[in-house]
């Protein structure tokens, strides 16, 4: 509903039904099934691209398409860009605004500033004491290249970055003068060496789900072809997994670094033991869908009601 007349005219009629707005990407499948969602439940819609949200600190406002959003009752963040960069930190800068006027953000801002920068992130699981795959970060490209040595397979991380998106990989069979250039490249578009060991993952990781910190499901994603990760966006599928109590645990721990009310905890089996990688931002949908047959969706729209209801 892109029309602000209509939108308002929508607000209206609700009366005292809860309006929950979706800050997502308009059009990708994941937000808008989240906003079919909350619609069907409240008859409210709004899909808010935080490129065209306005502060306006002159009369406290926060303006989307003639809407003031601190007028809503909440807002899901399901996705804040496109893209991973410095400036999604501003956009949440905007959404704690709005927590401060008293809408209820999901997950809470707070916890999703940690999550966007990778070094943040990697350090709140540190500090929570959970297994994570050999990790360290140095603005220094001689210590970096040592670091890939000794590591013998490393994988670069950019601090910013979803899906594997400028992840780079060396081996043991790179000469000493590839990888150098391959990290004197990588700092043309970062500005620090984040270098994690390279783990055999036999073709698969895992993607275990959290609403509210509760446990929902686990499902596989498996790599395709020869791509060394397992991202869907390189190939991927989804498959279901049962994962036993002691491995949820290890899940549960590592989400509970963040207060997040929705995400998931990317975890691999290794021979060194499960490992985490990373816990999402905001978490994916599909994985749940196509992985466990759990429509998370509908189980985070439910979530969120009762929690501005409350």
């Amino acid at each position: 509903m892109s029309n602000p007349s209509a939108l308002q005219e929508s607000v209206e009629a609700n009366g005292r039904k809860k309006r929950i707005g979706v800050v997502g990407i308009p059009g990708k499948w994941s937000t808008e099934v989240l906003a079919d969602r909350l619609e069907a439940k409240t008859g409210f819609r709004a899909v808010i691209d935080m490129k065209d949200v306005e502060l306006r600190l002159d009369t406290n406002q926060v303006m989307w398409q003639g809407l003031d959003l601190s007028t809503l009752d909440g807002l899901i963040v399901k996705k804040i860009s496109e893209v991973y960069s410095p400036s999604t930190e501003d956009r949440i800068h905007l959404l704690s605004h709005l927590e401060k006027l008293g809408v209820k953000v999901f997950s809470p801002t707070q916890s999703m500033d940690k999550l966007i920068n990778r070094l943040s992130g990697t350090l709140a699981l540190h500090q929570g004491d959970i297994p994570m795959p050999k990790t360290r970060v140095t603005e220094s490209a001689q210590l970096a290249f040592e670091t890939v040595r000794e590591y013998g397979s490393a994988i670069l991380k950019p601090l910013y970055s979803t899906k594997a998106r400028g992840m780079l990989i060396l081996g043991e069979k790179d000469s000493d003068e590839v990888v150098k250039e391959q990290l004197a490249e990588y700092l043309e578009h970062n500005s620090i060496y984040y270098i994690q060991e390279a783990l055999d993952l036999n073709g698969r990781d895992l993607g275990m789900v959290f609403l509210g910190g509760e446990y929902l499901c686990t499902y596989a994603r498996v790599a395709g072809g020869d791509a060394w990760n397992t991202t869907i966006h390189s190939g991927g599928r989804y498959e279901k997994y049962e994962a036993d109590e002691a491995l949820i645990e290890l899940g549960r721990r590592a989400q509970a670094c963040y207060d997040m009310s929705f995400t998931t905890v990317d975890i691999a089996l290794t021979d060194q033991g499960p490992v985490v990688f990373e816990v999402s931002a905001f978490g994916g949908f599909k994985g749940a869908k196509e992985g466990c047959g759990v429509d998370a969706a509908e189980a985070y729209a439910q979530y969120a009601l009762a929690q501005v209801e409350k």
